[in-house]
């Protein structure tokens, strides 16, 4: 049987809300194990002098623990 964690991660980029989830997911890799899925909670956008300067997302990822 496996267990599962989930672990909230804020991810951005300056082009798109899809390449910030696909930054964070590369990034969460490096870190934990057997990422599994995410949930991408929130989108938000960064401004700087009334222009979109980056795109960000808070998502929750789900990957296996050890046995």
């Amino acid at each position: 049987m496996s267990v599962a964690k989930v672990t909230e991660i804020i991810a951005d980029s300056e082009d798109s809300f899809e390449d910030a989830v696909r930054r964070g997911i590369r990034r969460a890799n490096k870190t934990l194990d057997q990422v599994k899925a995410a949930w991408v909670k929130e989108q938000q956008v960064v401004i700087k002098d009334g222009e979109v300067e980056s795109f960000r997302v808070v998502m929750k990822v789900t990957f296996l623990l050890k046995d």
